[in-house]
């Protein structure tokens, strides 16, 4: 399965996302609740973090997985604060134990697939800075998650030109 967490609106994401069985498509279709780090998605529920707004299940979809594609505004080098808040609920995708990786301390996984990370970053005059820094954030990103690092861009263009 393709899982595409845009912060796109839904004019453009229609236009411009594929829409088919194999994939899932996740974006603001109500509210989502910030990760409140209470561990729930570990020990109470794990795999599944223990508020329910629709956006519980996402340690359960990224373990179906074989590409996850991001689609974001580009913030500071960072993700737009939407998809953030979609990563962190993600956390259930991971063990609270930890190992240690290339001197880095990081959590052990809870599923055994690994997967493709392609990221789209769109926004006006993104400077070098945040590219750099927004490149370093998607590689410990996919470090921590067990994932390869495909694809990332910064170039409107690359989002079928869609305006920033």
């Amino acid at each position: 399965m393709r899982l595409i967490i845009h912060d796109l609106k839904k004019e453009q994401a229609d236009q411009f996302l594929p829409q088919d069985e194999n994939t899932k498509v996740i974006y603001q279709k109500s509210e989502i609740k910030p990760c409140r780090g209470c561990f729930g998605c570990w020990v109470r529920t794990p795999g599944k973090c223990v508020q329910t707004d629709g956006y519980e299940m996402m340690g359960e979809l990224f373990a179906q997985t074989e590409e996850l594609v991001i689609v974001s505004r580009c913030v500071y080098g960072s993700f737009s604060p939407f998809v953030k808040m979609v990563l962190d609920r993600s956390l259930s995708y991971l063990l609270p134990d930890f190992q240690i990786i290339d001197g880095e301390m990081h959590h052990l996984r809870r599923y055994e697939n690994q997967f493709r990370i392609r990221v789209l970053f769109y926004g006006e005059d993104i400077t070098e800075w945040e590219k750099e820094t927004a490149k370093s954030l998607v590689y410990a990103n996919a470090k921590n998650l067990n994932a390869q690092v495909e694809e990332i861009e910064f170039d409107p263009q690359d989002l079928g030109g869609l305006p920033c």
